[in-house]
Formats: structure tokens, sequence, C-alpha cells
């Protein structure tokens, strides 16, 4: 540690991260169709474009056809359900509002065994949370299944950073 910052440099590098994603990420508030007295999914969902597109959990929409997205600015916009593929749990919906502006992405092909990884999500609605760990392992195989379908899911990266339900 250094007399400028009280926190040692993991730390710096893991508040740093959460700084910036924190902003880009939504919460987002699914309706529940059919369910007895309404009720609603939770997850958390990135903004990857600049115009409004985001990336979720195909299991946080289910067959829902659009929901709110709450922002750690306070700002909420509807979105509706542009895409989801159930196989591989990932689901596209589109902003009507503004959105903050898009995380900017890595390569997956430029991970490495043992790299900090940083996770930034809205589990179960609390918004701002934030978990990290390392790359545990590369190119892992995941059995997955929707309904009756199932397969596997390949090149999954591991990690040991702690999720908890609504971290999508």
């Amino acid at each position: 540690m250094t007399a400028d910052s009280p926190l040692d440099s993991y730390s710096q590098i893991v508040t740093a991260v959460a700084a910036a994603l924190t902003p880009k990420v939504a919460s987002l508030r699914v309706p529940r169709a059919g369910t007895r007295g309404g009720g609603e999914s939770l997850g958390s969902a990135v903004v990857y474009t600049g115009d409004g597109f985001l990336l979720t959990n195909a299991h946080v929409v289910g067959r829902a056809g659009g929901g709110t997205a709450l922002f750690s600015d306070g700002t909420s916009a509807a979105f509706t359900v542009v895409g989801a593929d159930s196989l591989s749990d990932l689901a596209v919906v589109r902003a009507s509002g503004p959105a903050p502006p898009p995380v900017e992405l890595g390569e997956a092909d430029q991970l490495v065994v043992g790299q900090l990884v940083v996770a930034v999500g809205s589990p179960l609605g609390l918004a701002g949370s934030v978990t990290a760990g390392v790359v545990s392992a590369l190119g892992r195989s995941l059995p997955t299944r929707s309904g009756s379908a199932a397969r596997l899911v390949e090149d999954v990266i591991q990690t040991d950073a702690a999720l908890n339900p609504g971290n999508s």
C-alpha cells in the first residue's frame, strides 16, 4: 500500500472495475405471466451497444415480451425482448429509452487461467453487487437442459468468483 491510497493493488483493480461497470449494468424486472398474483423475475443485464441493446440470461426473461430496466443512476426504461436462446441461456433485450454507454467488451480467447475476473450484477434486485475471483479453467463443457432438450455448451469459462441467483 502507498501513502496515497488506503487500498492494496488488488482492491484498487476491483474497485476501479466496479466503478466503471456498475453504471452500465441494469437490474431487470420482468413480469411473470400466468402466475397467481403476478410476480416478477429479477436479474441483471449489461449494456453492450450504444443504441440500447442489453445482454442477459434467457432464464431471466423466460417467455416474457418485455419488462423494465433500472439503472444505477436512478433512471429506468421499458425494454422488449429481441431474442432468447434457452440452451445457451442468453437473451438480448432492447431498452426503449435512454441507456448508459456500452461496456467495452474483451476477447475471451485472450483469457488465461489464474487471471483476475470481476462480476458486477443485481442479484435478487440488489443493484451494484460486486464479486471477484480468478479464471479457474477454460474450454469446459457444460451440460444444459431446456425442457426436454439437452445439450453441451462448449468453451465455457470457469471462474471461482462467488455468484448468486440474479447475477445473470
